[in-house]
């Protein structure tokens, strides 16, 4: 069987607000340009990119679960569901897919509940603090990964 060339993007909760929320910390990009960042990264290296957002954990754990047919792999910014959830992060770790977790800013220089990352030990490439343009870097790190082309 053939690797599919196709990725999943995850957005979690509130990034729909991207753009209006606080644009100090998170830039003043919106949703639509953070996925046009993701896909045109993925088509440049010859991949597809389907993209999920969604303020309901089921609504992402039901799309993490359906990528196991026919995704290569995950880039998600799971939101304020980082620092929650346990599901999220067992759904990841459960489809068996490699996953690269990306944060608009540097979660480990916020406030101490955002420091930690129940994604973190699930994820195999981890972007944080490069605002939109980190979804591209996590894009190429993890075909990087999926292809085989990754560093050590």
């Amino acid at each position: 069987m053939t690797t599919p060339r196709r990725l999943l993007l995850v957005n979690g909760p509130n990034l729909n607000l991207l753009g209006v929320r606080e644009p100090e910390v998170y830039g003043t990009a919106t949703l639509a340009d953070v996925e046009r960042i993701a896909a045109d990264a993925a088509r440049a290296r010859g991949f597809e990119m389907r993209a999920v957002q969604s303020n309901h954990e089921g609504v992402l754990l039901d799309a993490i679960h359906a990528a196991r047919e026919d995704c290569a792999g995950i880039v998600i910014n799971p939101g304020g569901l980082t620092h929650t959830s346990v599901v999220l992060r067992d759904a990841l770790s459960g489809v068996a897919l490699p996953v690269a977790e990306v944060h608009i800013s540097d979660i480990s220089k916020r406030e101490p509940f955002r420091q930690h990352s129940y994604v973190a030990d699930v994820a195999l490439v981890h972007v944080m603090g490069e605002g939109v343009h980190g979804y591209a870097t996590a894009v190429e790190r993890l075909i990087d990964v999926i292809t085989g082309q990754a560093d050590g």
